[in-house]
C-alpha cells in the first residue's frame, strides 16, 4: 500500500478534492481548479496533478455520456486544436517552468476575469432600460489563443479553466450547452495530456496506486455535480461558477506569491 493511503491528512483532502473535480465534471467547470491546490497542501504539485489526471479520466466518461447531445462543436473545432498545442509546449517546457510562475498568471487571470465580468453585470444594470447583455460569437484569432492557454495550464496544475472561461463565458450560451462543450473540451484535454504525462514519469505505480484508491468516488462526484446543475436556474448557476473562478484566482495567487516569495 502506498505510503500516503495511511496519512490521514491526505486522504481527507483527497477526497474533497475528487469529489470536487467530480462536481467540475458535473457541469460547474471553474471548481475543479480546487484539485490541485488542495492536494499541493499535503504533497508536491506534480505529484498531485499525476495522481488527479488517472482520476479524471472515468469522470470525462461519464460527463461525456451524461452531456452526449449537448454542445458546440464550432467552439470545440476551434479551442481542442488549440490546447494540443498548449499542452505540447508544457511538455516540453516542463522542465523549465517554475509552477509557482504559472499559478500566479493563472490567479491573476482568473481574477481579473471575473471582476471585470461582475463589473460589466453591474454598470449595465445602473443604465435605465438596458437590455440583455451582448453575447460575442466565436473568434478564431482569440479561441486560438486562449484554447492554447488553456491547455498550457491544463498540463502543469489542470488548471485550464480560467483561459477557457475567458474565451468561452462571453459567447452567452446556455446553460446546457456551457456544460456539455466543457466536458467535451476537457476530456478531450485529459486524454491528450496522457502523453506526456507518461514519459515524463507522472504516471508512476505509486501514483497510479492511489488513484485507484481514490477511483469509487468518481460517479458519486459527478452525478451530484449534474444533479446539481439540473436544478439551479441559469443565473444563479454562471454567479456561482464565477464565484468559485474568484476564489481559486485568490487561492492560485496567494500560493505563487509565497511560494515564490519563500523560494
Amino acid at each position: 500500500m502506498p505510503e500516503l493511503l495511511t496519512d490521514p491528512a491526505f486522504i481527507i483532502i483527497a477526497i474533497i478534492a475528487v469529489l470536487v473535480t467530480g462536481i467540475s465534471k458535473g457541469g460547474f467547470g471553474g471548481v475543479a481548479l480546487l484539485a490541485v491546490p488542495l492536494m499541493s497542501l499535503v504533497i508536491s504539485p506534480i505529484q498531485a496533478a499525476g495522481i488527479m489526471l488517472p482520476i479524471m479520466i472515468p469522470m470525462d466518461f461519464l460527463s461525456i455520456w451524461m452531456y452526449r447531445k449537448l454542445w458546440d462543436g464550432k467552439n470545440l473545432a476551434l479551442l481542442i486544436p488549440a490546447a494540443t498545442v498548449g499542452i505540447t509546449i508544457g511538455g516540453l517546457t516542463a522542465g523549465y517552468v517554475n509552477d509557482q510562475i504559472v499559478r500566479l498568471l493563472v490567479g491573476i487571470i482568473a481574477v481579473v476575469f471575473t471582476l471585470h465580468r461582475a463589473s460589466g453585470l453591474y454598470l449595465r444594470r445602473l443604465k435605465k432600460g438596458a437590455g440583455a447583455e451582448p453575447r460575442k460569437p466565436p473568434n478564431q484569432v482569440w479561441g486560438a489563443f486562449w484554447g492554447t492557454c488553456a491547455g498550457f495550464t491544463s498540463f502543469l496544475a489542470h488548471a485550464g479553466s480560467p483561459p477557457y472561461q475567458v474565451y468561452v463565458i462571453p459567447q452567452g450560451l446556455s446553460k446546457e450547452i456551457y456544460a456539455g462543450t466543457s466536458v467535451m473540451f476537457f476530456a478531450a484535454a485529459n486524454a491528450i495530456k496522457l502523453i506526456p504525462y507518461g514519459m515524463l514519469g507522472q504516471l508512476s505505480i505509486t501514483n497510479l496506486s492511489v488513484s485507484a484508491a481514490l477511483l469509487p468516488l468518481v460517479p458519486v462526484g459527478v452525478f451530484l455535480g449534474v444533479w446539481i446543475n439540473r436544478r439551479l436556474p441559469e443565473k444563479t448557476f454562471f454567479a456561482i461558477i464565477l464565484a468559485s473562478i474568484f476564489l481559486v484566482g485568490i487561492k492560485l495567487i496567494w500560493d505563487g506569491v509565497f511560494n515564490l516569495i519563500g523560494a
